[in-house]
């Protein structure tokens, strides 16, 4: 199993994420940074969730297998 970890702080609001799996990831209405909506997706989003971790500008993305 996956588990997603953001960083906030880090994130710059680019919304790559939230392109590349919406079910997974959204941005803030309030200041556009990333907004997890399942930290441990089921495994038909390992690929995007690979994807949206290699394409995050500011690395505010981590995957953790296990």
């Amino acid at each position: 199993m996956t588990r997603i970890v953001v960083d906030r702080d880090r994130c710059i609001g680019a919304g790559m994420c939230a392109l590349t799996d919406p079910a997974v990831f959204d941005q803030s209405d309030d200041d556009g940074r990333v907004v997890l909506l399942d930290a441990e997706p089921s495994p038909e989003h390992d690929s995007t969730v690979r994807d949206a971790v290699h394409v995050c500008p500011s690395g505010a993305i981590k995957s953790i297998e296990g």
